[in-house]
């Protein structure tokens, strides 16, 4: 991350105050603002339209896994959760609870009226809900696997909210799948996981390590719980999406039992996997620069955006018509699998006003088009992975033919870019909890919010070790999946250890 001493668009820049700059960004590019209620947020179109993109690519990868859609209430009763002490207790202290069912009107006021029977909890997660439904549904080893994900809202009670990262109410998918064997669950989640990677990488192009949860970190009531913890420019780690091998606790606990080939009654093993909205504010932290948001082409739902320029009213039919064909012809090239998705942008503003709007939104590709490009047949050309200042004339028909391939460069230059930054900023030299401290807590830093990064080491894989982390507020993130397999020494104990670990600040 570096400086400039250019005009930005976005002020603070990243270097001057980072989580400011997330803020402004979120704003200049228009993609959600606060709500009325406490740490909720409003997705507007901008940001909406990358919500859909991402459903839509995603659902397509988790129904080619065999996965079906379904839905299941918002509400759960109070004694679902109660079944699982472990999970309860994980999450009691983000719940939102529903306790009366009616208002009336008292002294000019609306109160609460109708106490419930039981409350209910509005869902933080849905692994008791949808149990109940299993246990419906699986009667026999036929009935399995049973493979099952839905689209939907949670609520998490956020005491320190931030619009994407940590929000009380938050867009996800949930998915949820009950087998015969421990093998099997286990191997569907690693699928699963495998779904996310290919995802984030390959369509946001936010480079990612692959890992378990230690024990301090795991989904509570989980046996194993997988993660993707990305880094953003700010040197934290953010956790993309999560994968659960629950092993028979659920099951146990919702009775989803099964009769298997020898007519014994056995409990299921189950699983569940998610990712959320904060996907966007990964992509905005990963990507974005000191002028706003830098959308991957494969996740814009604009991709190419062109801008007449119309210096007089009487040229604007021209300068239009000239608009209209190019982007026809845009849009019969095919980029990842889809035609281009152009939009020419018609507003009564000026040029110059049309065109900083986009480049803070982030569109891959912007367009220019004026009477002298009618004349000669050409384009002004800008790409967002480059200066607002670059721009390049080229003949229609040229940019016609390599729209596709420019946006695939952009493509790879957002990860390439994202992957260096990541791997420059993992470190590997410290030996001792001392030296880690140090690493984390620097003295007369400038600029400690953007000091540190993930630090790689060894662990003994001790549970109580995790406690001495807290007043760093650092995090083990993961257990990467591919371990050296190498012996040293613990960082936090001392200790024989032969666990690599990666440790960092997070969101």
């Amino acid at each position: 991350m570096t400086s400039t001493k250019d005009k930005t668009a976005i002020t603070p820049t990243r270097e001057n105050d980072y989580p400011e700059w997330y803020q402004q960004v979120v704003k200049a590019s228009d993609l959600a603002e606060n709500s009325p209620v406490r740490g909720s947020m409003v997705i507007k179109p901008w940001g909406y339209g990358i919500w859909e993109n991402i459903q839509r690519q995603l659902d397509d990868r988790i129904k080619e896994t065999g996965h079906e859609n379904a839905y299941f209430p918002l509400f759960i009763p109070l004694s679902f959760l109660e079944k699982e002490a472990a999970h309860i207790e994980g999450f009691a202290k983000e719940c939102a609870v529903v306790t009366h069912h009616r208002l009336e009107e008292k002294d000019g006021r609306l109160i609460p009226a109708g106490p419930l029977e039981e409350p209910l909890i509005v869902r933080p997660t849905s692994e008791t809900i949808i149990g109940d439904s299993f246990s419906r549904w699986v009667e026999s080893y036929r009935d399995l696997p049973l493979l099952i994900n839905q689209w939907a809202n949670v609520v998490r009670w956020e005491m320190r909210p931030r619009i994407f990262l940590r929000t009380t109410e938050f867009l996800w998918q949930e998915g949820h799948t009950a087998h015969t064997t421990h093998e099997e669950a286990l191997q569907e989640t690693m699928t699963m996981l495998e779904v996310y990677r290919s995802f984030v990488e390959d369509v946001l192009a936010i480079p990612v390590i692959v890992g378990e949860k230690s024990p301090g970190e795991r989904f509570p009531g989980a046996e194993n719980t997988f993660t993707l913890e990305a880094m953003m420019q700010d040197r934290k780690a953010l956790q993309s999406c999560t994968s659960h091998y629950l092993g028979q606790n659920f099951a146990k606990g919702s009775n989803i039992r099964f009769s298997n080939m020898e007519g014994q009654l056995e409990y299921a093993y189950t699983t569940s996997w998610g990712m959320t909205t904060r996907l966007i504010g990964s992509l905005i932290m990963c990507h974005g620069d000191d002028d706003g948001l830098r959308l991957p082409p494969r996740i814009a739902h604009k991709q190419i955006v062109i801008v007449p320029v119309i210096p007089k009213p009487e040229l604007e039919a021209q300068v239009l018509e000239y608009a209209e064909s190019l982007a026809a012809e845009l849009r019969k090239q095919i980029f990842y699998g889809k035609p281009l998705a152009v939009h020419i942008d018609k507003r009564d503003k000026r040029g110059g006003e049309k065109n900083w709007e986009w480049v803070k939104k982030g569109v891959p590709l912007r367009l220019e088009v004026g009477p002298r490009d009618v004349n000669e047949q050409a384009v002004m050309v800008a790409r967002r992975d480059q200066s607002p200042k670059n721009k390049q004339s080229l003949p229609k028909h040229q940019i016609v033919q390599q729209a596709a391939s420019i946006l695939e460069d952009i493509q790879r230059n957002y990860y390439v870019q994202a992957a260096t930054y990541r791997d420059q900023h993992i470190y590997r030299h410290l030996e001792t909890f001392e030296e880690m401290r140090a690493f984390f807590t620097p003295k007369n830093e400038e600029k400690p919010e953007i000091h540190g990064g993930f630090v790689l080491a060894k662990w003994c894989g001790d549970p109580v070790t995790e406690e001495m982390l807290s007043d760093l507020k650092v995090t083990i993130r993961c257990l990467p999946v591919k371990q050296s397999g190498t012996k040293g020494r613990c960082i936090l104990t001392g200790r024989e250890a032969t666990l690599d670990a990666i440790f960092a600040k997070s969101y």
